[in-house]
């Protein structure tokens, strides 16, 4: 199974390899720059070089980008929504750069216009950022959300439609990234076996689940379809440790990789994370002391 966690690239892409590598993960996920500012600086070939061949020697794959957190295809603001296409052409540009097999992409709010809006201006800013790139290798991920305020996606019939209607003009394949704490938070009960049998099947009737190859690995600190987006440390949250057991090894999941985004409270919570995980996908039912 590819079991992983998103690590940080502070001071060069190559910590964030040899993060992984030390906390045993053999797939990953990145910010391929600041998520939380507008100008990225440019990647520096030494470094994507000593990176890609971290991955080869460990054997760190699949890798994800996720994409920055100011970026809203769905902008109602003709200004905001212009700077975000041009920061997603940037994300493609440097996931491409970074050989990265996925590029994970919140949808967007399309707070003051309408869903069906929404929907369409997430597709055309889609195809727009992407005109005149390609990739066989690269895969763009709609990850779906939990649906507070005017959020794109918390519903799966949403993330199927903005792929309708994205990939007629696109060169790049689309998928899903479907997030455990987003799904419960919307109201899909993926902590009981009987909620996450039906989530499967939603999932594979609507998106369909080889389109799903990435699962973010997350508890919840809101409770089924609170709406809220808050992460929580394996086993500490709503879904439980029974829960992710029953996830990690649902015979339609278990090919998927898993990557951990859960919260660090305490120095060593990756690390709790990650093994809480690994011990989950054994089908023992061992008792298994929970991430703080």
């Amino acid at each position: 199974m590819r079991i992983g966690i998103h690590t940080s690239i502070a001071g060069s892409l190559e910590n964030a390899a040899l993060k992984a590598v030390e906390l045993g993960a053999n797939t990953f996920q990145i910010f391929s720059a600041s998520p939380r500012m507008w100008r990225a600086a440019a990647l520096k070939p030494d470094q994507v070089r000593r990176f890609k061949a971290l991955r080869k020697e460990h054997g760190l794959a699949p890798l994800a980008v996720h994409d920055n957190y100011l970026i809203n295809l769905a902008a109602a603001d003709p200004a905001t929504r212009a700077r975000s296409i041009a920061a997603f052409r940037g994300e493609l540009e440097r996931a491409l750069a970074l050989g990265a097999e996925f590029l994970v992409a919140h949808p967007g709010s399309y707070k003051g216009q309408s869903l069906e809006w929404g929907i369409e201006a997430v597709a055309a800013g889609l195809n727009q950022a992407a005109r005149g790139l390609q990739s066989r290798r690269l895969a763009i991920l709609l990850e779906n959300t939990a649906g507070s305020g005017a959020q794109i996606g918390s519903r799966f019939e949403e993330l199927a439609h903005v792929r309708a209607l994205a990939r007629r003009g696109m060169d790049f394949r689309l998928g899903y990234c479907i997030d455990t704490a987003h799904s419960l938070a919307a109201g899909y009960d993926v902590s009981t076996a009987e909620g996450l049998d039906q989530t499967v099947r939603e999932l594979d009737r609507v998106l369909g689940l080889e389109r799903v190859p990435i699962l973010h690995a997350n508890d919840s600190k809101a409770p089924l379809g609170s709406r809220v987006d808050r992460h929580q440390n394996i086993g500490a949250g709503y879904i439980g440790l029974e829960g992710f057991r029953r996830i990690l090894n649902h015979p339609k999941l278990r090919s998927k990789a898993f990557l951990l985004e859960t919260p660090i409270d305490h120095p060593d919570d990756d690390r709790r994370n990650m093994d809480t995980l690994k011990s989950l996908c054994r089908k023992s039912r061992t008792t298994i002391k929970p991430s703080r």
